[in-house]
């Protein structure tokens, strides 16, 4: 009757399992295509950006390869890989000289980085950005974007990156004359590189600072820096021509110093170095001015004005502005001694063009201080121009020092704030410490006071435990002594009474041998007579040895009694006592009899102070297995629930533990009380410790 409706279940169940089934294969299958295609996309970035990196590659096709790549980085999910990809595609965009493109990628990296929290992710593309600035010549910027990569590495706790970053920034302020701050900045990077031993960095740092140090016309510190670059360049084993440029600034600071001798060994040491117009052209033709300017100084024309000249052919060929204005400045300055003031004034004012193209504002004040010496007739109109871009330059200078110190502050600000952060982080690290030290010696000295009471009351025990044992010791004494009374009292009855009388019958028997007659019968039935009485005496007495060898005599029972009888006689309480006769309880362990008559004292001693009774009743109930002592008494009773465990039954209940036995109290207001104790039988196998407890018994008082 219901076999379709089973049927019908039966379908429907498997078409519910087949169809979750279904769906479950299809949201994996879904899942594992975005895998795969998530690692696909990651592949094709990985590929677009390799092929961007091939040397030789046209502009145009980088520029083409790496927008593939931001293209598929764009469709990429926003994480930890993603801003890598970003970060790489960054510092990759910006060498290719498509600002637009390079500010689009770097904007919406560091957006990302700080989103996802990519600390080294966000410092790189601060540090990609800092650099377009410096070579955009937008210092402010430049220097913004190097010190919010280097508070990060620093944070991070990358002192490699973060030296790198200082080094920037102090590079950054010597170019707009904050050449204190250039130092303090180059300091901080050198601390960073020193624990690091990074030989190259140190090189330039010091170099830096001889530049630096020379530019604030403290010559001395210049060349002390100078040389302790050239220590550092020369333990990073670099290439002679990197030395060769430091000895051509030492060489320019002798010219600073007017110690032009000095100045020309330099520039002949550098000139001397194997085929350096090829090797390294720019630093060539410096040395070639350097040279000829020193010369010139020295009064030694003989080779002036071709030192310029091919200084300057050199420095045009390369595009070295900055390099042609000084040497035409310096060239100018030659002709002007020689008076020859059409080919000063054009070569001071091609100084002054190429000062101009290459916003070299310090040669440009140079050449326009030197007009007037040039060109008399204009030389208010120099003066005017020269003290109008003085002027200038100082407000701008002094703007970006200042903007500089802004940020210099908010930088100092910032560090300042964190190790304020750092010593609140102490502090409240110190606190806790500090109370969790208070805690675990606060616990220490409690558990140690526990631990003592706990010894003590254990040292009471054990003199408790002595006490008991020295009782039972002078019982058995007791029961040993009275034998030995005994069985002299028997040896006497025997030496004297019946030796003599068995002698004196034995004497006579002898002394009746050999007689017949009436008389002597008679004599010898009265000997037969007293020795019958010998024999029934002889009988006596061993009946009395027999009683005594098989009477067992139970010196702990007669300890409990004695306790008993002591009790009764001071309390005038009845106490009744049952025990089983068939143990022998002398056999119990130390332990168990040591302990039982202690709590049976104890439990006495509580009946008799609070418990107003007048009879007590005390059962030794004992099997193969368990002891069972039960204490009864009729006095007032209490309540088990308010009842407080004093010292005594805490003393009870250590004792019923030691024995691993168990305990229980019965007792009900005007009904008496009742204590059962049930031991587990042990027999000799706890020997009592003798000498421990005689050692502390003298320091205990009497329980």
């Amino acid at each position: 009757m219901y076999q379709p409706t089973i049927i019908l279940n039966k379908k429907i169940f498997v078409f519910k399992f087949l169809f979750f089934f279904l769906l479950i294969s299809c949201k994996n299958e879904h899942q594992n295509q975005r895998k795969n295609a998530t690692v696909a996309s990651a592949d094709s970035i990985q590929i677009w950006i390799k092929k961007s990196k091939r040397k030789g590659l046209a502009l145009k096709t980088r520029r083409l390869f790496l927008q593939k790549a931001l293209q598929k980085a764009e469709k990429f999910p926003n994480n930890s890989l993603k801003s890598r990809y970003y970060a790489s595609l960054s510092y990759l965009v910006s060498k290719t000289n498509d600002s637009t493109a390079f500010r689009a990628v770097n904007t919406a990296g560091r957006k990302l980085a700080k989103k996802i929290n990519d600390s080294t992710g966000l410092a790189e593309m601060h540090w990609d950005l800092a650099t377009f600035f410096k070579q955009s010549v937008v210092q402010d910027s430049s220097y913004y974007h190097y010190g919010e990569a280097e508070k990060i590495f620093d944070a991070l706790g990358n002192d490699y990156s973060s030296g790198r970053m200082l080094y920037n920034m102090a590079l950054v302020q010597s170019k707009v004359k904050d050449y204190t701050g250039s130092e303090i900045s180059t300091i901080k990077a050198i601390e960073k590189f020193k624990p690091l031993n990074k030989h190259k960095n140190l090189y330039r740092c010091y170099n830096l600072l001889g530049i630096v140090t020379s530019s604030l016309k403290e010559y001395e510190r210049g060349l002390e820096y100078y040389d302790e670059a050239l220590v550092y360049l020369r333990m990073s084993g670099a290439n002679d021509l990197i030395e060769l440029g430091v000895k051509n600034n030492i060489g320019m600071v002798y010219k600073e110093q007017g110690q032009h001798r000095k100045a020309v060994a330099y520039a002949t040491e550098v000139l001397k170095y194997d085929s350096l117009g090829f090797k390294n052209p720019a630093l060539y033709a410096k040395a070639l001015a350097n040279l000829g300017y020193n010369t010139l100084k020295l009064g030694k024309t003989d080779k002036l004005p071709g030192l310029f000249n091919r200084a300057l052919y050199i420095q045009d060929s390369i595009g070295d502005l900055i390099g042609q204005s000084l040497t035409a400045y310096n060239l100018a300055e030659y002709l002007l001694a020689e008076k020859d003031t059409v080919g000063a004034l054009y070569n001071l004012q091609k100084s002054k063009k190429l000062a101009q193209q290459s916003s070299n504002n310090e040669r440009l004040l140079n050449t326009l201080r030197m007009f007037p010496k040039v060109d008399p007739k204009n030389a208010t109109h120099y003066t005017q121009e020269y003290i109008t871009l003085s002027d200038d330059l100082h407000n701008q200078e002094r703007k970006i020092r200042e903007k500089f110190a802004r940020i210099r502050f908010e930088t100092d600000e910032f560090i300042a704030e964190n190790q304020h952060l750092v010593r609140q982080k102490q502090l409240w690290t110190g606190i806790a410490a500090a109370l969790v030290l208070l805690g675990i010696t606060t616990f220490l000295i409690f558990d140690q006071r526990t631990k003592n009471k706990v010894l003590k009351f254990k040292q009471k025990q054990q003199a408790s435990n002595q006490k008991i044992f020295n009782l039972m010791m002078a019982q058995t004494d007791k029961v040993a002594q009275g034998k030995k009374i005994a069985q002299k009292r028997i040896s006497e009855e025997l030496h004297d009474g019946v030796l003599g009388r068995m002698l004196g019958a034995r004497l006579r028997l002898i002394g009746l041998n050999k007689k017949a007659d009436t008389e002597a019968i008679s004599e010898r039935a009265k000997a037969i007579a007293e020795l019958q009485d010998v024999e029934r005496e002889v009988r006596a007495i061993s009946h009395e040895l027999s009683h005594a060898a098989y009477q067992k005599i139970h010196t702990f029972i007669l300890s409990i009694e004695n306790l008993l009888k002591t009790i009764e006689t001071s309390s005038k309480i009845s106490i009744d006592f049952t025990h089983t006769d068939s143990l022998d309880w002398d056999k119990l362990s130390g332990d168990i009899k040591i302990n039982l008559y202690r709590m049976v004292q104890e439990s006495l001693q509580n009946a008799v102070k609070h418990a107003a009774c007048k009879n007590i009743s005390l059962y030794f109930h004992a099997d193969n297995e368990h002891l069972k002592i039960t204490i009864v008494d009729d006095g007032k009773g209490f309540s088990t629930k308010k009842g407080k465990k004093g010292i005594g039954m805490r003393n009870i209940a250590s004792r019923i533990k030691k024995l691993n036995g168990t305990w229980n109290i019965d007792s009900e207001i005007g009904k008496g009380t009742q204590l059962t104790f049930v031991i587990p039988t042990v027999y000799n196998e706890r020997a009592i410790d003798v000498t421990s407890i005689e050692i502390e018994e003298k320091n205990l008082q009497e329980i």
